[in-house]
């Protein structure tokens, strides 16, 4: 049975000094807690649990940066960026998907991010048509996860319409389409493939423009009790605007009367919820997926954070356009933003005397779990052996101890500061690199050059 010594370990609740980490073959914690009189044991320095990445469309790492030229109708909202993002969705083969995945998930390994949840809905091939297995992509996804060591929890996306109310899917949008029938198929073809514990399934009908009410109705009397189900909700100004048109109610409201919410959802984004929308979430125990980067690179606006946390509700952090990856800053962006619109600061620290890093991080640690449906977040017997060991001699971090290594790790600067990284008790980054990078890279560049050449 493997065996670290510690010198500083953050279970995700508190602090242990001089402690001893045990991980069974499996690759689950068997023991955690005071060095005593235990054997030799390999030394790691400062441990903190890996961070979940609860949100990720991996294809989009491809197009990072390529998005940020005005048009000819000027700025640009989320929408232009939308269709810029179909375009280069269009020759884009299962290969090509399996190497950028590659890519990002050794960019989030080497972040500090130890599991994703991959939101897919690259159903088809070009122009819509069908691969002769239905999860292919999705399959795709994980294959690249498995190669480089990431956790996995693969979320296939229902994606039927085009708009609210059924509205018919535009040409962009013919990779997604995918009915109940088929999304059955996908799912339980998945579900051969995925690896209790060690990887995980959930259920992503993409958003209330994307399915009717019928289907979501379906679908949660057809699936698992336990499955997590994740849905995009109230991201922009306009979805807001068109489910007023349709039924005269506010996205999360129509979605709270109709369907109901738990523990099992984990609602993206859920920018702009209105008092009561805000508050019925915080009490419903589902988790509200936050990707703070992508929302301000799109435009989107601020999630009311403090006011949320302040009423019990629950978060999760996820890179989702990619356009940055990295749990510091996704978890610094949203610290941040709350100081800008509140004109203070330690905004979401939870209290007086309170490490606002240590609530951040055990916040996404416990929302991007649940999120994930995966025992990961801490380490505890029992749960995934996912950590990091901080580089406690870098400068940013040097003559730190305890809740002042998160702070620092967190608010101090953008350099790299995670020395290893272990997935499932096995180390697939050292001295700050994925032991892949090099040929995983080489891969990537081919794909994007290809594409990029191949670009409308």
């Amino acid at each position: 049975m493997p065996r670290f010594r510690c010198a500083h370990l953050f279970t995700g609740h508190r602090w242990l000094e001089d402690a001893i980490l045990e991980v069974d073959d499996d690759g689950t914690v068997a023991a955690v807690g005071p060095r005593g009189q235990a054997a030799e044991a390999q030394p790691l320095g400062v441990v903190v649990p890996g961070v979940p990445n609860l949100h990720s469309h991996a294809h989009q790492r491809a197009m990072a940066g390529l998005a940020e030229r005005t048009g000819p109708r000027g700025r640009g909202s989320f929408w232009t960026w939308r269709e810029l993002m179909y375009r280069h969705l269009e020759a884009m083969t299962p290969d090509d998907l399996e190497a950028i995945a590659a890519q990002l998930y050794v960019e989030m390994l080497e972040a500090g991010f130890t599991a994703v949840g991959e939101f897919q809905y690259l159903h088809h091939g070009p122009g819509g048509q069908p691969y002769e297995d239905p999860a292919e992509m999705t399959l795709r996804c994980l294959a690249a996860a498995r190669a480089v060591g990431m956790g996995f929890t693969a979320l296939p996306v229902l994606y039927a319409h085009g708009g609210f109310g059924g509205r018919p899917a535009g040409e962009g949008q013919r990779r997604f389409l995918c009915d109940l029938d088929l999304f059955h198929r996908i799912v339980d073809r998945l579900r051969t493939e995925i690896r209790p514990g060690a990887e995980g399934i959930g259920v992503a009908p993409h958003s209330l423009r994307a399915v009717t009410g019928e289907h979501l109705s379906r679908l949660m009397e057809d699936i698992d009790s336990d499955l997590p189900i994740h849905l995009h909700i109230a991201e922009q100004v306009r979805e807001v605007e068109d489910c007023l048109a349709w039924s005269g109610t506010r996205p999360l409201r129509w979605l709270l009367d109709h369907v109901g919410v738990d523990r099992r959802w984990c609602l993206i984004h859920a920018t702009h919820l209105d008092d009561g929308e805000l508050a019925d979430l915080a009490t419903s125990g589902a988790v509200a997926g936050l990707c703070p980067v992508t929302e301000a690179n799109l435009g989107d606006g601020l999630f009311r954070a403090a006011e949320f946390t302040a009423a019990g509700g629950g978060f999760g952090i996820g890179s989702d356009s990619h356009i940055s990856v990295s749990p510091v800053e996704e978890l610094r962006w949203l610290e941040y933003g709350q100081r800008l619109t509140s004109l203070g600061r330690n905004v979401l620290a939870g209290g007086p005397g309170r490490s606002t890093g240590r609530r951040l991080l055990t916040a996404a640690l416990e929302g991007g779990a649940q999120a994930c449906g995966r025992p990961i977040g801490t380490l505890e017997v029992g749960r995934r052996g996912d950590w990091l060991v901080l580089d406690d001699l870098h400068p940013l971090l040097a003559c730190r101890r305890g809740d002042e290594l998160l702070d620092s790790w967190i608010f101090s600067g953008n350099a790299p500061c995670v020395r290893e990284v272990w997935v499932g008790g096995r180390r697939v980054v050292a001295d700050g690199r994925h032991r892949d990078r090099g040929p995983v890279a080489a891969r990537f560049l081919e794909t994007l050059r290809r594409l990029r050449a191949e670009l409308p």
